[in-house]
């Protein structure tokens, strides 16, 4: 089992598929041979694929507008504050909604930082047999498993995260400055508070999800995109 703690311990020390065969290397697993390979091989390297998918996913997410000007995955208001933003443009203050959902993604880039720790520690969690299962199933099975293991779990460590980053670029402050301008009208509609820290929590979780999803299908689909020596042996038909 010291190659899989190995593999994950590199990936997430260095973040590098290329860093990642070099220490396993160094550890003794060295180049696999040709033919068949064995469970706790095979294991590694569903393990491994998912840690490339989770490094190239908050890479892609954690930077400035990576949810802001992505079209898929920029957050935008919560449902219930649709009404909100709609009776704020039409009297005028379009800036201030605006600016609102601007620092709301600022809070979701930054946050996306700190979810990689989070989703290993859920990868070291996966069984030497759930891994084999996973390789065998194909499509995205890794990724429907870890999801459905672990969303909960994600959710409630990585809400803190999500407050503390709106924090931090005054996406609160400014979400808090729009919807009190909404209550102050007089107005017929029930006034409104959503919870901004879930909401966002979870559209930043499900963004991380289907990125990964990408990832686990261009490593099965895609051999360029088996960058070590073990994923293109498990996912290029070694192991059965």
């Amino acid at each position: 089992m010291k190659l899989l703690f190995t593999l994950l311990i590199a990936s997430i020390t260095f973040g590098s598929c290329e860093t990642l065969q070099q220490v396993a290397t160094a550890a003794g697993a060295g180049t696999l041979p040709g033919g068949a390979i064995s469970n706790t091989e095979a294991a590694a390297g569903i393990k491994e694929a998912l840690a490339q998918g989770i490094t190239k996913s908050v890479l892609q997410l954690n930077t400035t507008d990576g949810f802001f000007r992505n079209e898929l995955y920029k957050v935008l208001l919560p449902p219930e504050a649709r009404k909100i933003e709609n009776t704020l443009r039409d009297l005028g203050f379009s800036r201030l909604v605006d600016k609102a959902i601007l620092q709301i993604n600022r809070g979701a880039e930054d946050a996306a930082g700190y979810a990689k720790p989070i989703f290993v520690d859920a990868i070291k969690s996966m069984t030497l047999s759930d891994a084999i299962g996973l390789i065998r199933n194909g499509d995205t099975s890794a990724t429907h498993f870890f999801r459905e293991k672990t969303t909960a779990k994600l959710l409630a460590a990585f809400r803190p995260v999500i407050e503390s980053s709106l924090g931090k670029v005054d996406a609160t402050k400014y979400y808090g400055d729009m919807i009190t301008k909404y209550n102050t009208f007089p107005t017929t509609f029930k006034k409104l508070n959503p919870d901004l820290s879930s909401y966002v929590t979870q559209r930043a979780t499900d963004a991380l999800f289907n990125l990964i999803a990408k990832e686990e299908i261009n490593i099965r689909t895609n051999y360029a995109a088996r960058t070590t020596d073990i994923l293109r042996r498990v996912f290029g038909g070694a192991y059965r």
